[in-house]
């Protein structure tokens, strides 16, 4: 059985230790909400497929003496050191890939949290297989353990029956989402989901925007509950879900919505109906990532360090990393020279695919300190043939700025950098000076910004992500793109891929100062 599917009782555990384990201790107010769903559908088990130190079966404990009502506690755990209730029927197996006998009438789990790459290559194969078996496709590979606990589950809910699922947002914000929300909801009955406000999340400290899901197994319909929830330790929550959603408070603020209209901007979205995406930012530019260097430390320098290391800079490019070292909106040539002033790195030592003994001596002697301190050997870098050959970017005029404490924003590159992972790239379609203004005013807009949420995962006190394909997918205000002067998208015509000719595709050997 995996370690990886561990999930253990929170005591004062380190973050990195909590990501290993995929354990975010659910906390008595919300475990009972959840519960109280159960029980106000008239559940007679409770089935906990992560039991961990029993937090749902505490719960149960306490609601059983409140309401007078019964449930009989079972579940699956990975950990045998783990003690459980003892009134408990606790299997110890690993419940994805080696799961008990069902059907159960109420199921109650927070997942262990664990991301794809954390997963053992022949763990995620066998959960690719099991989604197809179940969904008819295979998901995405980006998509976490917590996504295949709750595909398990569905298979093992009862007709009727129902589960409390509680997850972060990305289980309806990845790449995979779609597919798997889609099939979801066409087959069981998606009842309600609740969200919380950063000031009432239930993991304060915890980079994770929780979600609470609530589903039958009964025919689908074509609307939902969707509430918020806005303050920490409410009561108001249990008070919703035992009474089964007719019972609310001034600590939720519920509404219904229609599911197609859910599912279209994001199950943990709030309703944007006045949001049209008949135009996006992929009609007028494309998107890709930074570069990704595999050790900033060695191919990121500062400009003490290239004098030191004599490289000439025919080898070195204008970059940027930090996307704190981007104070505004726009970054400028004075911008990089604080910087330089500052000792942070500015240079990116961008090496060709030529043999090594090729190179100037200057650079030939930095390779091989590569290559005998292990840099070679890394894993991303290993995979470049050779090792130390670049990745390159045309000088972007528009950079993005994706996830960061700081609000996510476009910034104009007027120091012509390329950026590093720590930002995305936005290559207009056009190239014109004109064109790119009017196209960074749009950008810059409120609105357009307010639309980020729209495409964004979100994480939590509030903070966003946005990939490049997401990023392509902003909805742009047809009203501010007609008021910049921007002319209607062309249809199939990508005057893009002037970004991608060999010209545009290449370091410049332009170094500033």
């Amino acid at each position: 059985m995996s370690e990886f599917y561990r999930t253990l009782p929170a005591s004062g555990p380190k973050r990195e230790a909590l990501r290993q384990k995929g354990q975010f201790w659910t906390p008595d107010w919300v475990a009972e909400a959840m519960v109280g769903y159960l029980l106000a559908g008239g559940s007679r088990t409770l089935f906990d497929p992560a039991v961990g130190a029993g937090a749902f079966f505490q719960a149960a404990s306490r609601l059983t003496k409140q309401t007078n009502k019964q449930l009989i506690l079972t579940g699956t755990e990975i950990d045998d050191q783990i003690p459980v209730n003892s009134h408990a029927n606790v299997q110890i197996r690993d419940f994805v890939l080696d799961p008990p006998t069902g059907p159960f009438d109420g199921i109650v789990a927070n997942p262990p949290y664990i991301r794809h790459h954390r997963l053992p290559p022949e763990t995620k194969k066998l959960l690719k297989q099991l989604a197809k078996e179940m969904t008819g496709k295979p998901l995405d590979g980006r998509a976490g353990l917590h996504i295949y606990f709750l595909i398990r589950s569905l298979q093992l809910l009862a007709p009727e029956g129902r589960l409390a699922f509680i997850m972060p947002a990305d289980s309806c914000e990845g790449v995979f989402a779609q597919d798997l929300w889609r099939w979801i909801t066409k087959r069981y009955k998606l009842d309600a989901i609740v969200t919380f406000t950063p000031e009432a999340t239930p993991f304060p400290g915890i980079d994770t925007n929780p979600i609470l899901f609530f589903i039958t197994n009964a025919p689908p319909q074509d609307d939902l509950l969707w509430a918020t929830c806005r303050r920490p330790e409410s009561s108001q929550l249990l008070t919703w879900t035992l009474s089964d959603f007719t019972r609310t408070g001034q600590d939720l603020h519920v509404q219904r919505r229609q599911l197609s209209e859910a599912l279209s901007v994001g199950l943990s979205r709030p309703p944007a109906p006045d949001v049209s995406f008949d135009l996006t930012l992929g009609d007028y530019a494309d998107v890709i990532r930074g570069i990704a260097t595999g050790a900033n430390e060695f191919f990121f320098l500062t400009r003490e360090q290239v004098a030191s290391l004599s490289i000439p800079n025919t080898f070195l490019v204008p970059a940027i990393g930090r996307t704190r070292d981007v104070s505004g909106n726009e970054i400028t040539l004075a911008d990089l020279e604080r910087l330089d002033r500052n000792g942070r790195p500015t240079l990116l030592f961008s090496p060709d695919g030529r043999p090594l003994d090729q190179f100037p001596q200057p650079v030939q002697a930095y390779l091989r300190r590569g290559e005998t301190t292990g840099i070679a050997q890394r894993t991303l870098i290993a995979t470049r043939k050779p090792w130390y050959k670049m990745e390159t970017r045309a000088v972007p005029p528009v950079l993005f700025a994706y996830l960061g404490r700081r609000s996510a924003r476009f910034i104009r590159n007027k120091a012509e950098v390329v950026p590093l992972t720590g930002f995305l790239c936005v290559y207009p379609h056009q190239t014109d000076a004109t064109f790119i203004e009017n196209l960074f005013h749009v950008l810059q807009h409120p609105q357009t910004a307010a639309n980020l949420a729209l495409v964004g995962k979100s994480y939590g006190s509030g903070a966003i992500k946005v990939e490049p394909r997401a990023l392509e997918r902003l909805p742009l205000p047809r009203k501010i793109v007609e008021q910049a002067g921007l002319p209607p998208p062309v249809s199939h015509y990508r005057q893009a891929s002037l970004w991608e000719l060999p010209a545009f595709n290449k370091p410049t050997g332009v170094v500033h100062g």
